[in-house]
């Protein structure tokens, strides 16, 4: 399957990154109000590393399956398809 590796460490990241989304605003309040462009890169590049980080454990641990079950359950369709008997 081409391109699945790529697909797979950007949703690491999307993961981690939707996660912790609200850091990211605490690093440009931080930027903006320092004005030091070399600390405020730095602690990007450190964020976008947690959130790769991040977002693996998420996926080990199964935070995703039970994230996605959560959904599942509160969706009509997916209550139709289960309780749905097939001959």
């Amino acid at each position: 399957m081409k391109g699945y590796k790529l697909a797979l460490h950007k949703s690491y990241f999307d993961k981690g990154l939707s996660v912790t989304s609200y850091v990211k605003y605490l690093i440009a309040f931080f930027g903006i109000a320092s004005s030091d462009v070399k600390a405020t890169l730095i602690l990007g590049v450190a964020y976008a590393i947690f959130s790769y980080i991040l977002g693996r454990i998420l996926f080990k641990v199964g935070y995703i399956e039970a994230e996605q079950e959560v959904y599942n359950i509160h969706n009509k369709f997916v209550k139709e398809m289960r309780n749905k008997r097939f001959k």
